[in-house]
């Protein structure tokens, strides 16, 4: 499986309610419409806290300012990928997503990485297997 992490910052004149809502009540039933066409096997919306929250824990840190929400979408292989991007339906499917996402996300300030997934713990016990 590959997962591609999305580090989402608001537009700034939204707040982070608004953008939340946005999020979760507009663009994840856009995401979950195309969800087949782009085969993706899972998507996470993770919602961030109000900044008070993490604020000590940043701090012990010396950490940079939270992001408003993370979205993680999986897929079967980066072959899967490729090949959404020779399938004019998945192109579609993506600028569909894209034009949507500049409503409410900050895409310059919000990085997004392709990657694997090593589980080190799961449940109560370690699954580190080297």
């Amino acid at each position: 499986m590959i997962k591609l992490t999305f580090c989402l910052v608001r537009l700034p004149h939204l707040s982070r309610a608004d953008f939340q809502a946005y999020w979760r009540g507009t663009h994840a039933p856009l995401v979950a419409s195309v969800a087949e066409t782009l085969r993706i096997r899972r998507y996470v919306q993770m919602h961030s806290l109000p900044e008070e929250a993490s604020a000590g824990i940043r701090a012990s840190r010396d950490a940079p300012a939270e992001y408003d929400g993370v979205a993680e979408l999986w897929f079967d292989s980066l072959e899967a990928l490729a090949e959404n991007g020779r399938r004019p339906e998945a192109q579609a499917a993506g600028a569909m997503l894209l034009e949507d996402e500049k409503r409410f996300i900050d895409l310059p300030r919000s990085p997004l990485w392709w990657g694997q997934e090593h589980v080190i713990v799961e449940g109560s016990r370690p699954s580190l297997r080297i």
